[in-house]
C-alpha cells in the first residue's frame, strides 16, 4: 500500500459536507438537476441503499449516502434544518429557477444584499437548506459596514 501523497485527497477542500437523505439516489437526481451536480462516485450496500456518494458542484465535493442507523448521521427530521449549505455559482437566478422546477421549497426570493451578493434560500425535498448566491458587487468593510446600518435600521423602522 503506498502512502498517501498529501493528507487531504486532490480536489478535496478540508472541510466536506456529508448529507444523510431518505433515498439518496433520488437526492442525487435532484442534486443534479438543481445544483448541475456531477456523480463523480457511488458505493451501494447490499440492499440497493447508496452506502457513499460523491458530487461535484462547482469546485467543491459533497458526500451524500442514505440513513444507516448507528453508522450517519440521521436524516432531517424537520422542515426547518438547523444548518445551511451556502452555494456560491455564476448564475444565481437560474440554478434558484431550476432549483424550485426541480422541487425545492422557495424559503426566501433572490434579492441583491447589502453584502454584495445576490442571495436567496430554498429546501431541498430531502429537508437540506440551501443558501444560493453570487458576487454582484465587491465592497470594502467599511462600505459594507455602512450598507448593514442603513440595511438594519429600515428594517427595525418597518
Amino acid at each position: 500500500m503506498a502512502k498517501a501523497a498529501s493528507p487531504i485527497p486532490h480536489g478535496y477542500h478540508s472541510i466536506t459536507s456529508s448529507l444523510t437523505c431518505v433515498d439518496a439516489a433520488k437526492a442525487i437526481d435532484f442534486y443534479k438537476k438543481a445544483f448541475g451536480a456531477v456523480e463523480t462516485m457511488r458505493s451501494n450496500s447490499p440492499d440497493g441503499k447508496v452506502s457513499h456518494a460523491e458530487l461535484k458542484i462547482g469546485d467543491s465535493v459533497i458526500f451524500v449516502n442514505d440513513v444507516f442507523p448507528g453508522m450517519t448521521a440521521p436524516a432531517p427530521a424537520t422542515a426547518t434544518p438547523a444548518y445551511n449549505l451556502f452555494l456560491y455559482t455564476p448564475d444565481v437566478d437560474a440554478v434558484y429557477a431550476r432549483a424550485v422546477a426541480a422541487g425545492a421549497r422557495a424559503d426566501m426570493p433572490l434579492e441583491d444584499m447589502f453584502w454584495g451578493d445576490r442571495f436567496g434560500k430554498v429546501t431541498d425535498p430531502f429537508g437540506h437548506q440551501w443558501s444560493l448566491a453570487m458576487r454582484v458587487e465587491d465592497l470594502t468593510h467599511e462600505e459594507m459596514g455602512k450598507r448593514a446600518q442603513a440595511f438594519f435600521a429600515k428594517a427595525a423602522g418597518q
